[in-house]
């Protein structure tokens, strides 16, 4: 489909991106759809923290449910490419709130640590992959457009204040109202949310019937430039799950268990302040590019990270890493475009959310280890080498990301065509 903004797109813009025909059908259920995304790591370490007293079992629990999410996200975004968007959510939907009620209630219960992995494995499973989702429409309404990095910027921007309510809305409720409310609302957001999102049946891209299909869907996971960006993204999730755990504890250690969603809340308004700059941008210089100078910052100010001694060090240093993830991100989803086909576009993306999830489960385990053997802020260290060893490969491996050579069909005989790849990916 080709773009159906109206107005001159030589110039990125917001106002124009949300002009675009549609959009606000599946922008509002989907934000209200991925609150709960933000809402399920931290939930998680805090109700079963608060049933363990270790923030290593909580940390495990919560990379489980991590881990099950990453393996699972890109068969689900597969699903969705081949049978439709709204095949994929309703019944995910229905087995996420079960499963994560039901890991509600073994952890009020003090259920065995391995009742409660049983029960972690459905509940990051059946995550509905929003983000994607809304990421594939965009591509749809958006295709050959110049708007295209503006609405990765947007959809980051999105993601960003998700992780600025999301953290503060789960710690205030599990602090304040009780220690499983966050994962009880977490659960009735996804429902609820989901449900909404599923019913646009309209903007969700449309399930490709014709015989070159297979060339379509081909596995986004085959693409050389895609592996590159899930190493990328793999420490971007460290940042996210090694913070995540050293600001609870560090916020304990001080007495003020209520500060976690605040210091967490300023690193995610760092990062969407960054994303709003960023997207509003008409960039000269190559995406490629773009992409190392942003790591190379976020690496550098992560490995400052464990010196932190105050709240306002660490408040100061969040911000920057906040700042610093936004342009990778951006630039991560907006290569995507350029290196796999439509047809395999959603997989594409929940590869590189599952890479975030899947290094933020990573990180949840051993930033809780660190912080129940070490002393506080020894989880600061896990975003430091998660950073320093995706910026190895992204550096090392940089060529892979250029983007695909456009294939096309070619008449062999006046009796039939077949699929002639011109180039190569």
């Amino acid at each position: 489909m080709a773009s159906t903004v109206t107005s001159d797109t030589s110039r990125p813009g917001y106002g124009q991106l949300l002009r675009t025909r549609g959009a606000w059908t599946f922008l509002l259920p989907g934000f209200a759809a991925r609150q709960p995304f933000a809402m399920l790591t931290i939930s998680l370490v805090l109700l079963v923290q608060h049933t363990t007293g270790s923030y290593g079992a909580a940390g495990a629990v919560a990379a489980v449910t991590g881990v099950s999410m990453a393996l699972f996200a890109p068969y689900s975004g597969r699903l969705a490419d081949r049978h439709g968007q709204r095949a994929v959510l309703i019944p995910g939907i229905l087995v996420h709130g079960v499963a994560g009620l039901s890991l509600t209630t073994l952890a009020l219960m003090d259920a065995p640590l391995w009742a409660l992995f049983a029960a972690a494995v459905p509940t990051g499973a059946s995550v509905p992959q929003i983000g994607p989702m809304v990421r594939a429409r965009w591509g749809v309404r958006l295709q050959g457009s110049p708007l295209m990095t503006t609405a990765a910027a947007f959809e980051s921007v999105t993601d960003e204040l998700t992780f600025v309510l999301g953290p503060l809305v789960a710690t205030a409720l599990c602090t304040t109202v009780h220690p499983a409310a966050g994962l009880v609302t977490e659960a009735s957001l996804t429902l609820v949310g989901g449900l909404l999102f599923a019913a646009q049946k309209s903007t969700q891209p449309v399930v490709a019937t014709a015989p070159h299909a297979r060339v379509e869907h081909a596995p986004a996971l085959s693409v050389p430039g895609v592996r590159v960006l899930i190493a990328t993204f793999l420490g971007i999730g460290a940042v996210f799950g090694g913070m995540q755990v050293s600001l609870a504890a560090f916020s304990e250690s001080i007495g003020e268990p209520g500060m976690n969603g605040v210091l967490y809340g300023v690193f995610a308004a760092g990062n969407m302040l960054s994303g709003i700059v960023c997207g509003a941008i008409a960039w000269k210089v190559a995406p490629q590019r773009r992409l190392i100078v942003g790591y190379t910052a976020l690496a550098l100010v992560a490995s400052a990270l464990w010196t932190a001694d105050s709240v306002l060090v660490l408040a100061t240093l969040g911000l920057l890493v906040g700042m610093c993830i936004a342009p990778t991100l951006i630039t991560g989803y907006t290569l995507v475009d350029s290196l796999v086909p439509a047809g395999a576009r959603t997989e594409a993306f929940t590869w590189l959310t599952g890479a975030v999830a899947l290094g933020q489960a990573a990180a949840v385990t051993v930033a809780g280890q660190l912080e129940d053997r070490l002393w506080d802020g020894a989880g600061f260290l896990v975003p430091m080498a998660g950073t320093a060893l995706a910026l190895a490969t992204l550096v090392a491996l940089r060529g892979r990301l250029a983007p695909r050579r456009v294939t096309r069909m070619v008449t062999r005989h006046a009796a039939r065509r077949e699929p002639v790849a011109i180039g190569e990916m």
